[in-house]
C-alpha cells in the first residue's frame, strides 16, 4: 500500500456521514411542523370529542379513553342550541364584529393614507403615537369608557360595543395599512394628480384596488380581535340574550361549580368556526399583505 493510498483512506474514514436531503427535510422540516399542527389543532379536537361525549364518559377516565368517543350524543349541542339563546349570542357577536371592522376600517384607511401620502409635519409621530395606543391594555382603557357608556345611554346595548372596539382596532389596523401603502409605487399617484384626479379619486380608484391583500389582513384582524374580546362585553352589556359568545358561554354554562362541560366545548367550537372560515378564505390575500407589510 502506498502511502497516497494510506492518507485517501485516512481521508475516507475522517468524512463525517452527510445526511440525505429526504432525512434532512424530515429532521429539520416536516418533524417540526407536524409538532406545530399538532398543538395549534389538539384544541379543536379535544372541543369536538367533548362535544359529543356523554356526561358517563366525561367524568369516567377509568373505563373510557379521554381522547375517543365512545357513544356519541347530540345531547350537548340540542342543549346548546334549543335550552340556551346561543343562535341570538352568535347573531349579536357576528353583528358587532362586522360592524365594528367596517367603522374601524373605514377610519384606518383615512388616518393611514394620510400619514403616509400627504406628507404633513409630524406624520411620522401622528403614526408612532397611533401605534403606542394600540399596546395601552384594553383593562385600562375600559373604566373610562364605561363613565362614557352610560353618559350617552348605551349601556347593555350593540352600539356600546360597536363605539368601542374601535379604540383598539383602529391604531392596529392603521399602523398595518401605512405599512402597505409604503409599498404602492407613489408615481402611480403623481400620474393622476398630472391628469386632474383629486386625493379622493386617487384614493378610491388607484390605491384601494392595489391595497385590497392589506385592507383583507386587516380585516381578518379586526373581526378576530372584534369575535373573542370579553372584557369591554363583559363590563357593557348585562342582558344575557345580549352578550357575544365569549362571554355568554362562560357566565351563562358555569352555575357556581356546575360546569357544563358538554355544552361550554360545544359554544367555544361553533364559535370557532366562523374565524377559521374567514382566515382560509382569505389566507392568500393574508399572506401578501404581510409580504407588502415589511417592504421599505
Amino acid at each position: 500500500m502506498t502511502d497516497a493510498t494510506a492518507q485517501g483512506g485516512e481521508l475516507r474514514r475522517g468524512t463525517p456521514i452527510s445526511w440525505s436531503s429526504g432525512y434532512r427535510r424530515l429532521v429539520t422540516l416536516y418533524l417540526p411542523l407536524a409538532c406545530f399542527v399538532f398543538v395549534l389543532l389538539f384544541p379543536f379536537y379535544w372541543m369536538a370529542v367533548t362535544t359529543f361525549k356523554p356526561d358517563a364518559e366525561l367524568y369516567d377516565y377509568k373505563t373510557y379513553n379521554p381522547f375517543f368517543v365512545h357513544s356519541p350524543t347530540l345531547d350537548n349541542v340540542r342543549k346548546l342550541l334549543f335550552e340556551t339563546d346561543y343562535p341570538q349570542w352568535l347573531a349579536t357577536t357576528m353583528t358587532v364584529a362586522i360592524a365594528a371592522t367596517a367603522l374601524s376600517l373605514f377610519a384606518s384607511v383615512l388616518a393611514a393614507y394620510a400619514i403616509q401620502r400627504l406628507r404633513f409635519r409630524g406624520s411620522e409621530w401622528v403614526g408612532l403615537a397611533i401605534y403606542l395606543a394600540y399596546l395601552v391594555p384594553p383593562s385600562i382603557l375600559f373604566i373610562p369608557l364605561a363613565t362614557v357608556i352610560f353618559q350617552f345611554g348605551l349601556y347593555d346595548s350593540k352600539l356600546a360595543l360597536i363605539l368601542t372596539y374601535p379604540t383598539f382596532l383602529i391604531p392596529f389596523c392603521t399602523w398595518l395599512l401605512i405599512g402597505y401603502f409604503k409599498s404602492i409605487p407613489y408615481e402611480l399617484e403623481e400620474c393622476a394628480m398630472i391628469d386632474g384626479a383629486t386625493r379622493l379619486q386617487i384614493l378610491r380608484k388607484i390605491t384601494l384596488p392595489l391595497a385590497v391583500p392589506g385592507l383583507i389582513s386587516a380585516g381578518i384582524f379586526a373581526f378576530t380581535l372584534s369575535w373573542n374580546e370579553f372584557i369591554y362585553a363583559l363590563a357593557f352589556i348585562q342582558s344575557s340574550e345580549k352578550k357575544t359568545v365569549p362571554v355568554a358561554v362562560l357566565t351563562q354554562l358555569v352555575q357556581g361549580d356546575d360546569y357544563q362541560w358538554g355544552a361550554l366545548m360545544a359554544g367555544a367550537l361553533f364559535g370557532s368556526v366562523p374565524v377559521a372560515l374567514f382566515y382560509s378564505f382569505f389566507v392568500d390575500y393574508y399572506v401578501s399583505s404581510m409580504t407588502g407589510a415589511v417592504k421599505e
